[in-house]
């Protein structure tokens, strides 16, 4: 059986992470607090800014940039908008 976190981001009990996404304390905290689901969102929307922003992965602003994003991404808060992206929930029918 999978084991279950209690989402930062969706608020409520859905399938944990298989392992800490990154060593140390923040990738615990993400371990023990975000989704698959969430974390499965974070890295299409990571992809989109590093490529619509061209960032350079080997830089240190751009990286700590990407965690300010993800930061404000698991807390439900406001983040930087990709030009031309429409959330799946707006598009509606078309």
């Amino acid at each position: 059986m999978s084991r279950t976190v209690f989402c930062r981001k969706f608020q409520q009990e859905l399938e944990g992470l298989d392992r800490p996404p990154y060593p140390g304390a923040r990738g615990q905290d993400l371990f023990d607090n975000i989704s698959k689901k969430a974390w499965q969102e974070w890295m299409n929307y990571q992809t989109m800014l590093i490529n619509e922003r061209q960032l350079n992965m080997m830089d240190l602003t751009a990286r700590t940039y990407l965690t300010e994003q993800m930061d404000k991404f698991f807390k439900g808060e406001e983040t930087d908008a990709v030009e031309g992206y429409v959330p799946p929930e707006e598009r509606g029918s078309e």
